[in-house]
């Protein structure tokens, strides 16, 4: 089975073009922070993709990346970072705070004090600082107690936000391997089994066609748990006249696409079967505004206008679009408050939520922006799927 991967050669041009912006920011370095969730950032420079510790990238502005690791995942570091010097920190450990006296660690005022051919770091931008534990934050301080830290997390986001030819194979093979995912949940899905229980069928699925991991918790909402924008799947049992919001996502190569589709456990009533072909209606409509150069606020104006003047205002909580990359969500979102123009090669999810007291809806597909619209990643599940 084919491996996907980012070539090691990408990730020396991110390396380059972070010091170029570090430098163009008159920054001494930029130290980006990742966990396991919250992993983007970090797996962007180094490939590496923490579990249990958390983990950072150190990218001085003159010099070599170093990736800083927790005390307990140097081997496992070794075997996957394309950075090889690396550095164990003790407030990267884990949660719950083990010592470590048999280990020799490293520590953050000896990176910094060595950074730049010694001259030091007086200026650090940080980069996942919303994801950072205030542990490793009042570390960093305490090594440089004299230095300006600022946020940094756009000059990341400016970087992550128009994708390479490789990037968006990855997106590409993850939404195929999605795509196999959602058919399978499809052939099998009955009433009487748990949500959770169609959970494990798409996940058998991610993997036997070649998949890294969940891109995001799968969903699979049944019922009243169809309504939530955001939930986890239980022991709900599926049941006959059930409205249920299939999300499923397979990452590949650290890039998490979602396809979204509502289906029905048997006929669905005219009322339901109203929402869910305006909402079918609305999500293609999205696409059609998208372009590069048009103001991203434009479209969300005009997604916003579009359902309440057809008068599904009160089934609106938010839209229609985000950001897709490494994350499922990432930025940047499209929004009413957005000044941006779309460009060429950003990817976005076309999120089309839509919800009532008894029940809700979500179709969703990624989309790369071209000069004349958009390049859907997936479209096989544009209809209406009554199961049985």
């Amino acid at each position: 089975m084919k491996t996907n991967k980012i070539p090691a050669e990408e990730f020396k041009r991110r390396q380059t073009e972070a010091q170029r912006k570090i430098n163009e920011r008159k920054l001494d370095g930029l130290l980006v922070h990742g966990d396991e969730a919250e992993f983007a950032n970090v797996r962007y420079f180094s490939d590496y993709w923490p579990i249990f510790e958390s983990a950072g990238v150190f990218i001085p502005a003159e010099g070599e990346p170093q990736l800083l690791i927790g005390p307990e995942s140097e081997t496992f570091a070794r075997d996957h970072s394309i950075i090889q010097n690396i550095k164990k920190i003790l407030y990267y450990r884990e949660s719950a705070e083990p010592d470590y006296p048999s280990i020799s660690l490293d520590k953050f005022e000896d990176i910094f004090k060595s950074a730049n051919n010694g001259r030091g770091v007086k200026r650090l931008g940080i980069a996942g600082y919303t994801a950072m534990a205030v542990s490793v934050y009042d570390a960093v301080r305490k090594a440089l107690p004299n230095a300006e830290i600022l946020k940094a997390d756009d000059l990341t986001y400016e970087m992550r936000m128009i994708k390479s030819e490789a990037e968006i194979e990855m997106l590409k093979e993850g939404f195929r391997i999605s795509d196999l995912a959602v058919a399978d949940v499809l052939d099998r899905i009955r009433p009487g089994m748990t949500e959770l229980q169609a959970v494990g069928i798409a996940q058998e699925s991610f993997y036997r066609n070649g998949a890294e991991y969940e891109a995001h918790p799968t969903y699979v909402l049944a019922g009243i748990n169809s309504s939530h924008a955001i939930g986890r799947p239980g022991h709900r049992i599926i049941q006959k006249g059930d409205l249920v919001q299939l999300n499923i996502g397979a990452r590949v190569g650290g890039y998490s696409p979602s396809v979204g589709v509502p289906i029905c456990m048997g006929k669905m009533d005219a009322k339901m079967r109203d929402l869910v072909s305006f909402g079918l209606e609305a999500h293609i409509k999205t696409m059609e505004w998208m372009k590069a150069g048009i103001p991203a606020g434009t479209v969300a104006t005009n997604f916003f206008n579009f359902v309440k003047t057809r008068g599904y205002g009160q089934n609106l909580l938010y839209g229609p679009c985000h950001g897709l990359g490494m994350m499922e969500v990432e930025r940047p979102w499209m929004e009413t408050t957005s000044t941006y123009p779309l460009r060429e090669n950003m990817t976005f999810q076309v999120d089309t939520f839509l919800y009532s007291p008894q029940y809700g809806l979500r179709w969703e597909t990624g989309s790369r922006i071209t000069s004349t619209g958009i390049e859907a990643f997936s479209d096989k599940f544009r209809k209406i799927i009554e199961i049985g």
